[in-house]
Parts: C-alpha cells; sequence; structure tokens
C-alpha cells in the first residue's frame, strides 16, 4: 500500500504552485500503472468491472473518499466502467491532494 493513503488532503492556500511535470511523475510512480498523467493538470485512471452493481459500487466509495477528503474528482462511467479523473482546479493543476486521493481510490481494489 502506497504511503499516500495515510495522508490527508490539505486545502490549497491561495497562491499555491501547481506541482511541476517531474514532480508528478515521482508521485505517479507511487501509483498503480493505471493512473495517467494528461498533459501537466490531470491524473486519470480507467477502471473495469463485472457488472453495474460493482461499478455504481466502486463509484459510491471513491465518492465517500472525495467527500471524506473534501477533494473531488471528475467520475464518468458505463455499464462496467468508470473513469476517474484528479485535478486541483484551485491551482489550476495537479497537488498532492490529487495523489492521496487516487492512491486512497486504488486501495478500494485491494
Amino acid at each position: 500500500m502506497s504511503d499516500l493513503t495515510k495522508k490527508r488532503c490539505a486545502p490549497c492556500e491561495e497562491g499555491t504552485e501547481p506541482l511541476t511535470k517531474p514532480q508528478a511523475e515521482e508521485l505517479l510512480k507511487q501509483l498503480e500503472p493505471r493512473w495517467k498523467l494528461l498533459g501537466v493538470d490531470k491524473i486519470e485512471a480507467k477502471f473495469e468491472f463485472k457488472n453495474y452493481f460493482r461499478t455504481t459500487a466502486f463509484i459510491n466509495a471513491a465518492i465517500w473518499i472525495a467527500h471524506q477528503e473534501d477533494h473531488h474528482p471528475d467520475i464518468a462511467f458505463g455499464y462496467n466502467n468508470a473513469t476517474v479523473t484528479f485535478s486541483t482546479h484551485s491551482v489550476n493543476g495537479l497537488s498532492h491532494n490529487d495523489f492521496i486521493c487516487a492512491a486512497k481510490v486504488d486501495a478500494l481494489l485491494k
């Protein structure tokens, strides 16, 4: 399990700079390989499930994590798949919060 799962999201203060691409690439190594860096401002992962029930159960659990961490992803889903995208709008890019939440979403499937 990633050390990121033991951390909590922190509010991004005004003027906080987004992570640089090298910083994001280093943090990405702590996540499951399904996570991809999209440009320099988003990370995204695609998940596949056996059926709609499992898909929605996963989404509800991911939403619970987002609520607990007060850091909310974009989620798109279909019958047996979901795509989760994290970005920190307040910094116009990526923050540590994105990687903390992604690691906690990964932990749902372990």
